[in-house]
């Protein structure tokens, strides 16, 4: 790939112009699947991770000096990013899934239950709804501070302060 196709695609990003997706997509596709396919054995998971990283590229675009990395340095940089992050948050929702699984309520006599536990969405919705939704987010959608953040549109220090209140209130509900 000549110089000048970089080139030409860096002044697209600069200038925040789709056209620089499409050749980003044409130049730097193939490539950056072959990065996130070091991660990611899943084909379609793989694809979902290329778009997302595509659409992170050509929202930093304009963030992206030359003088600190080649393109292609800073294209893997956030490929290979974006993959681990696809794989830690797959993992945290298969992890939660698995505790699900693997708990212990089965072998607890019916008379040893706590019912305040089985009724831990009930209560729940006794908080307010701002502290519902990062709950929600963080432990029964399986995202990670960070991504709550972005996905809700809250910055990460609200998140985790709104966390702190509701785990307390949620204390005060099981052990008034």
């Amino acid at each position: 790939m000549g110089f000048s196709i970089e080139k030409h695609i860096v002044t697209h990003l600069k200038n925040g112009d789709t056209q620089a997706i499409n050749l980003l997509y044409e130049n730097y596709a193939d490539a950056l699947f072959g990065v996130i396919k070091k991660v990611i054995s899943d084909d379609d998971l793989a694809q979902d991770v290329l778009q997302e990283t595509l659409i992170k590229v050509w929202k930093k675009g304009k963030s992206y000096n030359p003088d600190k990395a080649k393109l292609f340095t800073w294209l893997y940089r956030i490929a290979y990013n974006s993959a681990i992050d696809k794989i830690r948050s797959v993992k945290n929702k298969s992890n939660k899934e698995i505790q699900i699984e693997d708990s212990n309520v089965y072998k607890l006599t019916t008379s040893s239950l706590n019912e305040d536990v089985l009724d831990l969405k009930k209560h729940l919705k006794s908080l307010d709804l701002k502290y519902q939704v990062v709950i929600n987010a963080l432990y029964f959608e399986g995202m990670t501070q960070q991504e709550a953040s972005e996905e809700l549109d809250i910055p990460l220090g609200t998140i985790k302060s709104r966390l702190k209140i509701a785990l307390r209130e949620m204390k005060k509900i099981y052990n008034p």
